[in-house]
């Protein structure tokens, strides 16, 4: 997969900030399971803005340097390294708010891999996110993707 872009127009603070926490959580969710699902880059592109296309995300110019400092950080450090770098970051509504995009993203196709529900909970445990305050969140985005329920009350469906 290749990145598009030129510089962006607006210059990235130097050093983890909350706005680059939330993009590294987002790419490390996605790569976690080494498996780019279409619906998984779909999100990133919701969240970054841009397009895609065959083998290309173009990432808006807004965005753009932010995302290529995202994508660079998830390829030269681990995720441990990264929860006690950010951690401290972000408020707790910042916090819970990357969950909740990183949970779509692992719902995106309708199924959390195993990989995928291992990261989510380790992030939920570093910002500090209780599972009864998380809980109703997620089940609000399990339903929302949901897909399968529409082959059920579908009596045409296969």
């Amino acid at each position: 997969m290749t990145l598009s872009g030129k510089e962006g127009p607006e210059p990235e603070a130097e050093g983890m900030t909350p706005r680059l926490a939330f993009a590294v959580s987002l790419i490390y969710c996605v790569a976690v399971d080494r498996e780019v699902d279409a619906r998984e880059v779909g999100r990133l592109v919701s969240a970054f803005g841009g397009k895609v296309a065959p083998d290309l995300i173009e990432v808006g110019a807004s965005y753009r340097a932010l995302f290529h400092r995202a994508v660079e950080y998830v390829q030269t450090h681990g995720s441990d390294n990264f929860l006690a770098e950010a951690t401290p970051l972000p408020t707790r509504d910042q916090r819970l708010c990357i969950l909740l995009n990183m949970a779509d993203s692992v719902l995106a196709d309708s199924k959390a891999e195993p990989e995928e529900r291992k990261l989510l909970a380790k992030f939920q445990r570093a910002f500090g996110i209780s599972d009864e305050r998380f809980r109703p969140f997620f089940e609000v985005i399990l339903l929302k993707n949901d897909r399968g329920i529409f082959k059920q009350a579908d009596p045409h469906a296969k």
